[in-house]
């Protein structure tokens, strides 16, 4: 509770400021939407280079100096950067977004993906969401706080990913280099939910994520003909082994965001299940909301780390003893949680000397971040600007965005993407992607108050 009131306080407080000055215009971050959208900045084309140089251009004309912005190619793709300068010594805030889409092949599509299409209300082409629609609205804020002769106490610095559907290459460049920044805001997490009827209905504020850990299990045999069979054998152990894993369930977790997140959830979905989550709020313990959270897909990866069996190979030969079978075991892991721990615990279920628990080397931990109350204020301002009084939900992704690698380097990540949109218009990753064209003037109205605010 002294949390929310210490964050509520600030929210009047900040309520209480002067007007800011007026957000970036509309046809100009609609412009750099619709230019963004025909740089198709898919992995293997090379074009993320010309996207980061497109965007430094709008900069430059709004006054940055070729010094306030650096390209960085990484192999085929690059890194992007640009400060606005702050008036004091303090950490710098970083926003975060990524230049690069997921492939899209133009036979499958009603338009050609990568040639934006204003029709309907909405703009059309990959990207136009994820995450090119929050990237030109920051672009397009930080041009405009820099005609507006702004200047912060806290440098702001823009940084864009160009493979963050992939490799993430580019993300741990981008951390290790900017370790030392206050926090981080990023497009690419949290936003608006709009119902069916068109009104606002909560907004997630995405503060942490799930690890995502691959291990693999291993079991080899001397092998044989298949007529003398021995009580050894690589798939029946990996079979039995599996089995076991699939019929585990960790220990279930809690933290702040959920302990936080969970009642208002509740609120918003209601019967057995918000029911449920209330109840695991109140007690993490309680057996029949934990039973009943784990029935239910979209909220079983809220309550501690999940592990499934993805991939199973065997065997060399049909008339062979397998020599050697492996499976492959996807865990999202509960932040805070190290990697090993997870990896011990699967050792210790497998309870088979002979099952190798091997470990993804790039796999790293993450713990979620604080609700840090002037962060908190800020957003609930920024939101209830647009949408008075509206539910603001502190939230953990099963997936990943470029904050889990800040978060891993200490620094705080928090998803405070400014597009509000329906559940039916959401096509990221899919065929049609789209973003209203409405979304487009309240999100620069989000982001100048957002930067405006928590830079002071």
């Amino acid at each position: 509770m002294r949390l929310v009131s210490a964050f509520l306080a600030s929210a009047a407080l900040l309520a209480a400021a002067p007007a800011h000055a007026k957000p970036a215009d509309t046809e100009t971050a609609k412009k750099i939407l619709k230019d963004s959208i025909a740089i198709p900045t898919v992995e293997g084309r090379g074009q993320v280079p010309k996207l980061a140089a497109y965007y430094a251009g709008v900069l430059k004309a709004a006054g940055y100096a070729d010094s306030d912005i650096e390209i960085t190619p990484i192999g085929e793709t690059a890194t992007f950067a640009a400060t606005l300068h702050g008036t004091t010594k303090a950490k710098p805030i970083v926003l975060l977004g990524h230049m690069d889409v997921v492939e899209a092949d133009p036979k499958d599509w009603t338009r050609d993906p990568f040639v934006p299409v204003e029709e309907n209300g909405y703009i059309f082409g990959r990207g136009s969401e994820d995450n090119k629609f929050d990237v030109s609205m920051m672009v397009a804020t930080m041009a405009q706080l820099k005609k507006d002769g702004f200047k912060p106490k806290r440098s702001i610095i823009l940084l864009l990913s160009g493979d963050e559907e992939t490799s993430m290459t580019t993300t741990r460049a981008l951390a290790a280099k900017y370790k030392g920044a206050e926090f981080a805001l990023n497009g690419d997490g949290g936003g608006g939910t709009i119902g069916e009827d068109g009104k606002p209905k909560y907004y997630g504020l995405q503060a942490g994520e799930k690890t995502y850990a691959d291990f693999t299990l291993e079991v080899t045999n001397p092998g044989g003909h298949s007529s003398r069979p021995s009580d050894t054998n690589a798939i029946v152990q990996l079979s039995t082994a599996l089995a076991k894993v699939g019929a585990y369930r960790f220990t279930p977790q809690q933290n702040e965001l959920t302990k936080v997140g969970m009642p208002i959830v509740a609120d918003q979905v209601g019967g057995d299940i918000g029911a449920a989550l209330k109840a695991f709020a109140a007690n993490p313990a309680d057996p029949a909301a934990i039973a009943k959270i784990r029935s239910d897909p979209e909220y079983v990866g809220q309550i501690g780390t999940t592990c499934v069996p993805t991939l199973v190979k065997g065997g060399h030969a049909e008339n062979a003893l397998p020599q050697r079978a492996t499976a492959n075991i996807n865990c999202r892991i509960f932040p805070g949680v190290a990697v090993e721990t997870v990896r011990a615990e699967l050792e210790k279920i497998i309870a088979d000397p002979a099952i190798k628990v091997n470990t993804d080397p790039d796999a790293s931990a993450s713990d979620a971040s604080p609700l840090r109350p002037d962060v908190m204020a800020a957003v609930t301002k920024a939101v209830h600007a647009r949408a008075p009084g509206l539910p603001i939900i502190p939230s953990m992704s099963a997936g990943a965005t470029d904050s889990y690698h800040f978060r891993i380097q200490g620094v705080p990540s928090y998803g405070v993407a400014g597009l509000f949109s329906k559940a039916s218009d959401s096509f990221a990753h899919g065929l049609n992607e789209r973003a209203p064209v409405d979304a487009i003037a309240p999100a620069l109205a989000h982001w100048d108050s957002l930067l405006r605010d928590l830079s002071k």
